[in-house]
């Protein structure tokens, strides 16, 4: 793609802040280094909850939303029956985040990019693991219903050879050292955008190989904090910063630097709530301590006793309940229901 054939220029110059967050990150991944050796049960529960958000949130991005206790369920395997069209995408994002979460991690190929396609979309009578035949158009909807063509991608016929040369110029660009790793996986994203390969799961491949690529550059927190749920959590200004480094494209006059800036602030805001959890995980306090903090300070707004387990998977639905039943008591949260299909919200 054009960004890596004239990257030298591309990144030539730095922004301050972005150069700030980069430093915030390369701390970040030692810190993480620190914590798999020291406590690798820890980061077993954090990769167990960051698993089930991120299977979630990159799916509801798309508009592909289940059920909070069915699509926990779907995550966990306990279900064999999809019921429709949205849990058999869930179940294939699932299958895709898996297979790159494997103990031998596959290299960057136009093969592996179609087999996460194939996957993503393998639970569905759809046609996955295909190139777009057709040229498509990158299209926002505003509140009213109003459609607006963003920007045309790559069209049908060229989309083989850049997918080969984003690839190759990716892995050349990795393997020279000339430039800041995570730099270069967000620039990729951003190419893979513009190149828009498929006729409908680009967002989502999009992420999950993501993913892939930060691990395979030492950047392995995304195992452990959903960032496809940082993502989720401000997708207005995700697609601001997509659309704002796409326009242009076509004359070379894309700037590169919103997109980045979004993206190198995400992994950075990845950290931070890594080391977050981690030390809040790691304090000494009772069991039930750690339901009222998790409650307080780092539920969604909104959650299930499903979510709970997620988060919390070595204390006992008993524990959780009781705790569940006093802070209710206090005014602290209120239940929409009863049963495992409540919801809890948040009071103050």
């Amino acid at each position: 793609m054009r960004n890596f054939i004239d990257i030298d220029s591309r990144l030539a110059d730095v922004p301050g802040p972005v150069v700030a967050r980069l430093r915030h990150i390369d701390r970040g991944a030692g810190r993480e280094d620190l914590y798999a050796h020291q406590v690798p049960a820890l980061l077993d529960q954090l990769a167990t909850r960051a698993r089930v958000e991120s299977i979630t949130a990159s799916s509801a991005i798309e508009g592909v939303v289940v059920e909070p206790s069915r699509a926990s369920r779907i995550v966990s395997g306990a279900v064999s029956r999809l019921g429709n069209r949205s849990e058999q995408e869930l179940a294939g994002y699932r299958d895709a985040l898996d297979h790159l979460w494997g103990d031998e991690p596959d290299e960057l190929s136009v093969g592996l990019v179609l087999y996460l396609h194939r996957l993503l979309f393998g639970r569905t009578e759809a046609s996955g693991g295909r190139l777009k035949e057709e040229d498509n158009l990158v299209v926002d909807i505003d509140d009213t219903g109003a459609r607006r063509v963003r920007f045309r991608p790559v069209s049908a016929r060229e989309t083989p050879y850049y997918m080969d040369e984003l690839v190759v110029r990716y892995r050349e660009a990795q393997a020279s050292g000339r430039h800041h790793p995570a730099l270069l996986v967000g620039l990729f994203a951003l190419d893979l955008s513009i190149i828009h390969p498929f006729v409908d799961g680009n967002g989502r491949v999009l992420r999950v190989l993501t993913n892939h690529l930060l691990a395979q550059v030492g950047y392995g927190v995304t195992r452990f904090v959903s960032l496809e749920q940082l993502l989720h959590d401000d997708r207005d200004r995700y697609y601001e910063a997509l659309a704002a480094s796409t326009s242009g494209w076509r004359d070379d006059a894309a700037d590169v630097w919103p997109w980045l800036a979004f993206f190198v602030g995400k992994v950075e805001l990845a950290y931070a709530v890594f080391e977050d959890r981690a030390t809040v995980s790691r304090a000494t306090g009772t069991k039930q301590q750690r339901v009222r903090d998790h409650v307080r300070h780092h539920a969604p707004a909104t959650f299930s006793m499903a979510d709970l387990r997620a988060a919390l998977p070595d204390i006992s639905d008993v524990t959780i309940r009781l705790v569940l039943a006093e802070l209710r008591d206090a005014g602290e949260i209120a239940a929409d229901g009863t049963g495992r299909s409540a919801r809890w919200a948040r009071q103050r």
